[in-house]
């Protein structure tokens, strides 16, 4: 089963692949999902994490397989023969992820997508974006990328970029950040504090950064509360993708350069921010190259 949908840009949807891993529902966006193919015996790797379940080769490429029920605590699968790889790019990384079943796609509003609470995600540690009701089942969209980072911290944001950054002279331009991960956020907010920019401010959603950006329009202050939007395309209430175009669209906005960084950039989302008129795509493991993004774009 290979995934080929395409979504109109901006219009502030996606698509949400659901599957099973025991009796729960998880949800993935179907933006990360390169294919999915049928369970196969892995080549177990020796000393590898424990999560990782081995690797297969489904074509000329060898790719890594992780238990998703072993990763979430759950049971393993009684009967492999309805299990599935979900193979997914994003970070520049294609992984596997081992799962009991897919149930079907459906198309989604992320206005619809319910931000999960501290309860949940306790300081950080939580591996749940989101949750949404279809058909009476709460599905919960899982954090991949988490995932994936806390099995490997190499494939998460490289700070050790920044610290070459980090004796520049200190630079006041107001730059407006839209990222929901409270822990992503923290360190891309950290990072660019390190290289000189002391006036970031942080939004949890789309949403809340456009309600601002337009707060500022009303009171006729644009140039001098918001000189950059840095924006994470995954977002519940609003992604990134509706963000930049709502900006770009608008006449007193539109000169404002929006940057989208975020793991999910490949040559079909970064025609979509083209399209949309974003003035850089970045993948979020190159936190340096968002520094240098922000420097030209601001001067």
């Amino acid at each position: 089963m290979e995934t080929g949908i395409l979504l109109e840009s901006g219009t502030n949807e996606l698509e949400i692949l659901e599957f099973k891993v025991g009796s729960n529902y998880y949800g993935i966006n179907v933006a990360k999902i390169k294919e999915i193919l049928s369970y196969q015996e892995p080549t177990p790797i020796p000393n590898a994490h424990p999560c990782v379940e081995g690797i297969f080769m489904p074509r000329e490429e060898i790719i890594s397989i992780i238990d998703l029920a072993k990763n979430l605590n759950l049971a393993p699968s009684v009967d492999k023969s309805k299990d599935m790889y979900i193979v997914t790019n994003f970070n520049k990384l294609n992984i596997a992820f081992h799962v009991h079943g897919v149930v079907g796609i459906h198309r989604v509003s992320w206005a619809d997508i319910i931000k999960p609470d501290d309860t949940v995600n306790s300081a950080g540690s939580g591996v749940a974006t989101g949750i949404i009701k279809i058909d009476k089942r709460l599905i919960v969209i899982l954090d991949f990328e988490k995932i994936v980072s806390d099995i490997n911290p190499e494939t998460g944001l490289r700070v050790s970029d920044i610290k070459q950054l980090e004796d520049r002279e200190r630079n006041n331009s107001p730059i407006i950040m839209a990222e929901d991960s409270a822990l992503l956020g923290k360190l891309i907010y950290d990072s660019l504090t390190k290289a000189g920019y002391t006036n970031v401010k942080r939004f949890k959603d789309g949403k809340a950064a456009w309600d601002q950006l337009c707060e500022y329009k009303k009171n006729g202050t644009i140039d001098e509360n918001v000189h950059c939007v840095i924006t994470d395309i995954e977002m519940p209430q609003m992604d990134g993708h509706r963000l930049t175009k709502l900006i770009k669209d608008d006449d007193d906005l539109k000169r404002v350069p929006v940057i989208i960084f975020s793991s999910l950039i490949n040559d079909e989302m970064r025609r979509k921010g083209q399209m949309l008129g974003a003035d850089e795509q970045l993948t979020k493991p190159e936190i340096g190259k968002l520094v240098g993004a922000v420097d030209r774009l601001i001067y």
